[in-house]
């Protein structure tokens, strides 16, 4: 499966109209940093944070920004890790959480500029593993995080049945065939979560996002578009 999913993305790749500049999309979008620090002014809850600077001890795992992920391409260049500030903020309340009981959370994602979700969107076609550009990803609006957690000790991840960007029912949250003690782990991570505000998608155990309510854009922006505009 992986490999014709590899298959399609170099097709893909290469293949007219596969660029994220003729991607469309109905969403509100911002391209300029002009425009976005206006956005910003306008509405100081959409600042951007990077949350690497922000949460300590948050362990970073940009798999996108390296080959070590289900393209096998490396999507991210001079990557950041950035979130809106109220899920920004949120987050870190998960971490201190999960940090009383020897635990904390590793990212694998975070704000993913617009132009990366058209790509994937040419490979996976699928609203279930990914998002329509037509409507834009909360990755895109920086407002969507993948985690999972790490036994601080040890470093290790906690087994959560399957690897993150695994295009299986197993990485349904509803699959129940898995032992106990995977089950438990995804209960964990959901539940201090959902505490803090996130919701989740019912086929990624590892993606969590915040609510759009205040009409957060779709940033068609580069990491290094953004640079000198987050906290």
């Amino acid at each position: 499966m992986r490999q014709l999913y590899f298959l399609i993305f170099l097709i893909a790749f290469i293949s007219p109209g596969s660029s994220g500049a003729q991607c469309k999309t109905d969403a509100k979008v911002i391209s300029t940093k002009v425009d976005l620090l206006q956005s910003i002014k306008n509405d100081p809850a959409k600042k951007l944070v990077d949350i690497k600077r922000s949460i300590p001890g948050l362990v970073i795992d940009l798999r996108y920004a390296t080959a070590s992920n289900f393209t096998h391409t490396v999507l991210y260049h001079h990557p950041q890790v950035y979130l809106r500030k109220q899920p920004a903020d949120a987050l870190r309340q998960v971490q201190d959480e999960l940090h009383r009981r020897g635990l904390a959370l590793k990212v694998y994602d975070a704000f993913r500029p617009f132009s990366v979700t058209c790509r994937i969107w040419h490979l996976v076609p699928d609203r279930r593993y990914a998002a329509n550009p037509r409507k834009g990803s909360n990755h895109n609006r920086g407002l969507a995080v993948d985690v999972t957690i790490v036994d601080i000790k040890t470093g290790k991840e906690l087994d959560m049945g399957t690897p993150f960007d695994n295009f299986t029912d197993t990485a349904h949250h509803d699959f129940k065939q898995l032992p106990a003690q995977v089950l438990a782990n995804r209960k964990l991570l959901k539940g201090v979560m959902w505490q803090h505000g996130f919701g989740m998608v019912p086929t990624e155990w590892w993606h969590y996002q915040w609510k759009n309510n205040d009409d957060y854009e779709v940033l068609d922006l580069d990491f290094d578009d953004l640079v000198g505009v987050a906290e």
